[in-house]
């Protein structure tokens, strides 16, 4: 967690998500870490450690990303883009650590350095969080650079900003009486409804990138040199051998779902073990949401439920995006 949040009053009006989309609102992101990468052998490096085509990278571009270790199981889902003289990679804080300590392996053969840097990440969502980008970082591109720090566009009327703790104070300050101060857990809604997957230290070194649709979300190449894993990854593509995709499912919860809590799926009259949550947000009224991956063959009637909350029977949802390949 950044040490601004440990000394600043955030003071989020609520912990629960709800289905209002705000007009302006400023999300605490205080569970997601930002690394920064810098040095001459930076793009070179990273082309052999991640799924996607990290050469190709536009300054105005974000993108997603699995490293994986030689097997091809995901250690973290990244999100990277431009950033001061280098490359930001922003992940769950909790699998931090283990992420870069296994990315740096042999980075002592490079011209690469890993760096943490002072800066606090925030969200800003709602149906003016393109108009306040505009005003504050202009208006060209998904990633956009300014003063203060960087703003990158997740998604239509969400965006991640990575800028100096001074201007995350004033940020707040200024805003805070016409701006709502969310929870972390209202982007955990957003990152879930739009199905974005995340590895935290308890799924890390589960899956396969295609577990987690990431072929779906344009981070993983198939026609860029080897990277670490990528013979699994290939096998996946070219033979099959992925029986499992990330899904969201919905029902009734007495608590908030979190990454490695077990599914259940139905089997006739009976119950069998279904798959893993990757994420989960919860409501005030008790309605909740997960990422869960889940076998790839299961009927659309299948019903699921939460192995520790047997009583609430939930259901899967549609997807915003294909499965299907179409390469």
């Amino acid at each position: 967690m950044s040490e601004w949040y440990q000394t600043q009053a955030f003071e989020p009006v609520a912990q629960h998500p709800s289905d209002q989309t705000p007009e302006l609102a400023i999300v605490a992101l205080d569970n997601w870490a930002l690394t920064k990468i810098s040095g001459d052998d930076t793009k070179s490096y990273l082309q052999g450690q991640l799924t996607c085509d990290i050469e190709q990278l536009d300054v105005d571009q974000s993108t997603l990303a699995a490293h994986c270790d030689p097997k091809g199981k995901v250690w973290s889902v990244l999100r990277f883009f431009h950033f001061q003289d280098g490359l930001a990679m922003v992940q769950p804080a909790s699998i931090e650590a283990t992420q870069l300590q296994e990315v740096k392996k042999y980075a002592i053969f490079s011209k690469i350095a890993f760096d943490k840097v002072d800066c606090v990440l925030l969200g800003v969502v709602g149906t003016q969080a393109e108009k306040w980008v505009t005003d504050h970082f202009g208006p060209q591109g998904n990633v956009r650079q300014g003063e203060q720090g960087t703003a990158v566009m997740i998604a239509p009327h969400r965006w991640l900003l990575a800028i100096t703790p001074e201007a995350a104070t004033a940020l707040v300050n200024q805003y805070q009486s016409s701006a709502v101060l969310l929870s972390s857990e209202y982007w955990d809604r957003y990152e879930i409804d739009a199905a974005l997957p995340r590895i935290e230290a308890a799924t890390s070194g589960e899956f396969i990138p295609q577990s987690l649709n990431l072929q779906a979300l344009n981070a993983i190449s198939f026609t860029k040199g080897c990277y670490t894993g990528q013979e699994t990854v290939a096998r996946a593509k070219y033979r099959g051998i992925n029986k499992r995709a990330m899904y969201k499912l919905t029902g009734q919860a007495t608590h908030t779902p979190v990454a490695g809590d077990k599914i259940e799926r139905s089997v006739g009259e009976n119950w069998r073990s279904g798959g893993t949550v990757i994420a989960g947000y919860r409501q005030a009224n008790g309605q909740a949401a997960v990422l869960a991956v889940l076998p790839n063959n299961l009927d659309d009637e299948t019903a699921f439920r939460l192995a520790d909350a047997p009583e609430f029977i939930w259901q899967r949802e549609p997807l915003p995006y294909s499965l299907t390949d179409d390469e």
